[in-house]
C-alpha cells in the first residue's frame, strides 16, 4: 500500500468544474470568420486562464513505469484536475479601526482579494543533500525489507508475479547511497491496496537515475529500448521473469560501480533541491512498511472531540513549505503530527529542523516506527535530512514543544476538527511566538472582518496579520473537494501604530 493510498479513495462526489463554452454568433453577414485566440470574449475565464498558462497538472497513483518527467516549479505544487480552472485570489484581512463601529468602506476593503501567484521554489544553496558517508557505510543499517511485507512463505494475500517463476523468487535491490542491498520476492499482491514489490522496484529504477546520475552514465539506465528499467518494464509486461531478474542484476552491477567511484555522491553533491516525486518515493517507502501494516488502529480516533485524526497530502504540504519560505536553517513545527508524515517531509524535502507533538498514543507509535524507518531510507538514497524530533503527549503542556515554538519559524495547526476552546488555548500559546513566525491552519485564528478597537486592544489576535488562501481538490484525507487554509503572520506593527495614533 502506497504513502496515502487509503486515503487518496477520497470523495467520488468531488466538486468539478464546468467547461467553458464559446458560442459564436454571426449577425447581419453571409461569411462567418473562425475565432482566433485573440479575439476570443475577454469574459471567458476558462480560455483567458489557459492564454495565461494556468498549469493542468496530472494525478498519476499507478506509479512511475517509465521515465518520470522532470517537475517543474508548477507541476511540483498542487495537483489539479484537467479542465483549466483560474485560481482563486488570497484575501488579506484588515486589522485595525480608528473606532468602535464598523466603517462600510474598511469592510469592502477587508473583502476585497488581492490578487497572488505561487512562485517556484527558491534554491536552497546552504542546502546538503549528500549524506555523511560513515552513516551509509554502516553495514548494521536496519530497515524493513520489501520480502518481509511481501512474502510468498505463511501468506494468503500474494502469488508469483511470473509463471516461469515458481521458484527462487528472492531478488535484491541497489541503493544509490549504501552497499546494503534490499530483498524482495517477485510477487503479485491479490488484493489492490496491498503493498506490491514489483511495483516499488520499477518506482525506484525509475527515478535513481534520473535525479542520481549526470547525463551520460544514465544512458544505459534510461535508454527507451535497452535501458534497465525499460527491460524491466517490458519482462513485466511479457510476463517473463527471468529477463526481469537480468535486468534488475544489470542495474544493481553498474549502480554499485557508480557508487563506489564517486559518480553519484558527486553528482548529488551539486544538488541544493529534492523535488517532490523523489520525497514523495522516500515517504513513500518509509510509509508502506511502518504505519500501512498498522493503519487500522488509527480508526480508535473519537469524532466530536480534537481528536479526530485527518492529515495534509504530501502536494499540499510541498505548497505550504514553499510558499512560507521555509529553509535549511529554520524551524518547523507541527501541532498534533499524528504518524509524524508532515515532520517527516519538512525534514526530508527542506532540510529544516522538523518538530512535531502528538497525544494520542496510537498514532505516536506508528509515528516513532516512522522515524526509525525514514533515518534507514535516508541512508540507503544517500540522503542527508534535517533533525526530526517527535514529542508526545499535550502540546499546550509539553515542555520540549513550549521552548521550540519560541524558535519556529513556521508553525503548521490542522486544527480542522479542533474545539473552539482547543483554537483560544493555542491563541495564548502563539503569545511566546517569535516576530515574523508564520502560523498556517485550516481554520483562521482570526475571526472575518476584525479590526482592533479600543474595547479588543488586548486580544492576542490583534498580533496576527492573516491571509486566506485556497488549496485543489485532492489536498486532504477527509475530502476531495477544494477549501480554504490560512497563513497568519505574528506582527506587532499594526498594534503599534494603532497604540501610536489613539493614544
Amino acid at each position: 500500500m502506497g504513502f496515502f493510498d487509503h486515503l487518496h479513495k477520497g470523495n467520488k462526489t468531488a466538486i468539478k468544474q464546468k467547461v467553458a463554452i464559446v458560442r459564436k454568433e454571426v449577425v447581419g453577414s453571409t461569411t462567418a470568420t473562425r475565432p482566433t485566440a485573440s479575439k476570443l470574449p475577454s469574459n471567458d475565464k476558462t480560455t483567458l486562464s489557459r492564454r495565461k498558462g494556468t498549469p493542468q497538472a496530472t494525478h498519476n497513483q499507478k506509479g512511475l513505469n517509465a521515465k518520470p518527467p522532470r517537475p517543474t516549479p508548477e507541476t511540483a505544487g498542487l495537483a489539479t484536475h484537467k479542465n483549466t480552472r483560474k485560481r482563486p485570489r488570497a484575501v488579506e484581512q484588515r486589522l485595525e479601526s480608528s473606532s468602535d463601529e464598523n466603517d462600510d468602506d474598511d469592510d469592502l476593503f477587508a473583502r476585497k482579494r488581492v490578487k497572488t501567484s505561487i512562485l517556484p521554489p527558491r534554491e536552497d544553496t546552504t542546502r546538503n543533500l549528500l549524506a555523511d558517508p560513515a552513516m551509509t557505510d554502516d553495514e548494521s543499517l536496519v530497515y524493513v525489507h520489501g520480502a518481509q511485507i511481501a512474502s510468498i512463505v505463511g501468506g494468503t494475500k500474494y502469488e508469483p508475479k511470473f509463471k516461469d517463476l515458481s521458484h527462487n523468487l528472492e531478488v535484491h535491490l541497489e541503493y544509490p547511497g549504501c552497499s546494503q542491498r534490499e530483498r524482495f520476492e517477485l510477487l503479485r499482491p491479490l488484493e489492490r491496496d496491498e503493498f506490491d514489490p514489483v511495483e516499488d522496484i520499477l518506482q525506484t529504477t525509475a527515478l535513481v537515475p534520473t535525479h542520481y546520475l549526470p547525463e551520460g552514465p544514465a544512458e544505459n539506465f534510461l535508454d527507451d529500448t535497452n535501458g534497465y528499467h525499460r527491460r524491466m518494464t517490458r519482462a513485466v509486461a511479457q510476463g517473463v521473469g527471468h529477463d526481469f531478474k537480468d535486468a534488475l542484476d544489470d542495474y544493481n552491477k553498474s549502480l554499485a560501480v557508480l557508487r563506489s567511484n564517486g559518480t553519484i555522491s558527486g553528482h548529488l553533491a551539486k544538488l541544493h533541491h529534492i523535488p517532490l516525486e523523489w520525497v514523495e518515493r522516500v515517504l513513500n517507502q518509509t510509509y508502506a512498511r511502518t504505519v500501512s501494516l498498522k493503519v487500522n488502529s488509527l480508526k480508535k480516533y473519537e469524532n466530536g472531540t480534537d481528536n479526530v485524526y485527518g492529515e495534509l497530502l504530501p502536494r499540499f504540504v510541498s505548497k505550504i513549505l514553499h510558499e512560507t519560505n521555509l529553509k535549511s536553517d529554520k524551524v518547523f513545527v507541527d501541532l498534533g503530527s499524528g504518524v509524524g508524515n508532515v515532520v517527516l517531509q519538512a525534514a526530508l524535502e527542506i532540510g529544516c529542523e522538523s518538530w512535531g507533538c502528538e497525544m494520542m498514543d496510537n498514532a505516536c507509535d506508528l509515528a516513532e516506527l516512522q522515524e526509525q524507518e525514514f533515518k534507514a531510507r535516508c541512508c540507503l538514497w544517500g540522503l542527508n535530512p534535517g533533525k526530526v524530533h517527535l514529542e508526545r503527549g499535550d502540546f499546550l503542556r509539553n515542555i520540549p514543544t513550549g521552548k521550540i515554538l519560541q524558535k519556529a519559524d513556521v508553525v503548521l495547526v490542522n486544527n480542522q476538527a479542533f474545539t473552539p476552546n482547543l483554537n483560544n488555548e493555542l491563541m495564548n500559546l502563539f503569545l511566546d511566538l517569535k516576530e515574523g513566525c508564520q502560523i498556517v491552519s485550516l481554520k483562521s485564528f482570526v475571526p472575518h472582518d476584525h479590526k482592533i478597537t479600543s474595547r479588543n486592544f488586548n486580544s492576542p489576535v490583534n498580533l496576527l496579520n492573516v491571509t486566506e488562501k485556497y488549496y485543489f481538490s485532492n489536498c486532504v484525507s477527509w475530502t476531495s473537494a477544494p477549501g480554504t487554509y490560512y497563513v497568519a503572520i505574528k506582527d506587532r506593527r499594526r498594534l503599534r501604530e494603532f497604540e501610536k495614533r489613539f493614544s
